[in-house]
Order: structure tokens, then sequence, then C-alpha cells
């Protein structure tokens, strides 16, 4: 096995570690433990929920893997802070949804080649990746991994309240 392709794998099998763990987290929360905020006057779990999907549905644009699933979430879940929107899906909607998006996304990344992770991702030009290189898909993936690892820490800090 070259390197390139043991540090591709390496990648994935990250992503597939914390996105088991968020998972495994968003499964078992009921629509009450959903409603809990991270503090006081903050994010609720369900906000994080939809943040998360939103942000790993426009992932899959950003790293040219297809279209979005749901851009209908990027309103009250990336533009607009928690309960400003006056209406966000349920708990289960979002749940499968994650699921839906998560899917797609660890579809896509699987079958990435080494080379193609490095090129440069859709919020990027041409010309100004060639100026910085790495503006690229892995360093995206990555990330998005360290993203959901941080929210991560949150909901079970939350949990154990």
């Amino acid at each position: 096995m070259s390197v390139e392709v043991a540090l591709a794998q390496t990648v994935v099998a990250s992503w597939k570690l914390v996105a088991g763990r968020a998972d495994k987290l968003f499964n078992g929360l009921s629509d009450a433990e959903l409603e809990q905020e991270i503090a006081p006057g903050k994010n609720r779990l369900i906000y994080l929920l939809g943040h998360l999907t939103a942000a790993h549905d426009r992932t899959l644009a950003i790293l040219r893997l297809g279209e979005r699933l749901h851009p209908e979430l990027d309103e009250p879940f990336l533009k607009l802070p928690d309960r400003a929107a006056t209406e966000i899906p349920s708990g289960e909607t979002l749940k499968a949804a994650w699921l839906q998006v998560n899917a797609a996304l660890l579809a896509g990344v699987e079958k990435l080649t080494p080379a193609e992770w490095i090129e440069r991702h859709a919020d990027v030009s041409e010309e100004d990746f060639l100026k910085e290189p790495h503006r690229n898909r892995l360093a995206v993936f990555l990330s998005r991994t360290s993203h959901l690892s941080f929210h991560i820490g949150q909901i079970i800090l939350t949990l154990k309240k």
C-alpha cells in the first residue's frame, strides 16, 4: 500500500469514527433532550443537529461529490441563530436527513483517489488554488471532521448536566 493510499484511508477512518459517535449520540436523543441548551441562552441540541446536517450537506457540493440533498436547512441552521427561524424540522426529520447526508458524504469520499483528495474544492477558484494549493478537498474534510468533534464535545457536556 502506498503512503498516499494509507493517508486517504486514515482520513476516512477518522471521519467514520467521529461520525459514528455523532450517530450514536443523535439517535439516542429524545425530543425533550434535543430541546436542551448547551448553556443558558445558547444553542439547543436540535439546532446543533440541524447545523451539522446542513454543514455536511454543503460539504457534498464543496467537495464536488454531488448535488446537495437538503439546501433548505441552510436558512434555519447556517444563516440564522437558534430560535430565529419561525419553524424548523422535527427531530425525527433532522435525524433522517443527518443519516442520509452522511451516507452520501461517506460514499463520495470513499471513492476519491489520493490525487483527487488534493484537488481544489469548489469554493476556491482555479487561479487562487494555484497560489494556495492547500485549499483542497482534504483540508475541507479535515476541517469538517474537527468541526463535528467540537460539537460532539458540546453535546456530551450538555447531556452530563
